[in-house]
């Protein structure tokens, strides 16, 4: 009797284990944050097509074109995407964990070796810090400062289209084609 209360112990402890392995294996708790990312994701792939709706018809730039014909280019293309998405304010693309995600990476990207090298090169470059607004172009007489690689290694991969820029301790989300800044995340660099 006793042998089989032990047996039937173990199976219950092993039932139990074999449970909360399933548990955490479905990823209740391990893939929080890769749902998160891939809700960015989905995000920015739906601004890509928004981007590209307002692309089409537009002429593709060339670069033997005067200087003048691709900023009309470039303010045409703003124009049209703001037109497709007059309400777009902070935090549709950079939500509330989405934010809280990208704070993690940058603070797993600081440690170390690492981050002392975001410091320095952040520090090397023109300091940028100016009042910014989604849906606004990206200020032309302030430097597009550069987003240091070893920061971007932790971040989620970007289409061509659209890069990521530091200003101040903002990680703003660019459209390069238009120069649109299409959201920004507050207090991501520390």
């Amino acid at each position: 009797m006793r042998i089989q209360s032990i047996f039937a112990l173990a199976r219950t402890v092993t039932l139990g284990v074999s449970l909360a392995y399933i548990g955490f294996a479905s990823g209740e708790q391990v893939n929080k944050d890769s749902r998160t990312i891939a809700a960015f994701e989905k995000r920015v792939s739906e601004y890509l097509k928004l981007h590209n709706e307002a692309r089409s018809g537009l002429g593709s730039a060339k670069t033997t074109e005067s200087s003048e014909v691709i900023g009309a280019r470039e303010r045409e293309l703003a124009e049209r995407i703001r037109a497709l998405r007059p309400n777009a304010k902070r935090g549709v693309i950079f939500n509330l964990p989405a934010r809280a995600e990208f704070r993690r990476l940058v603070g797993i990207s600081s440690q170390g070796s690492n981050g002392a090298h975001i410091r320095t090169s952040l520090a090397r470059s023109e300091p940028v810090d100016v009042p910014i607004r989604v849906n606004s172009a990206y200020p032309k007489d302030v430097a597009l400062q550069s987003t240091p690689s070893t920061l971007l290694q932790n971040l989620p991969p970007l289409p061509k289209e659209i890069e990521y820029r530091v200003v101040g301790r903002k990680l703003v989300l660019r459209d390069i084609e238009a120069n649109l800044i299409i959201d920004y995340a507050d207090d991501v660099l520390r």
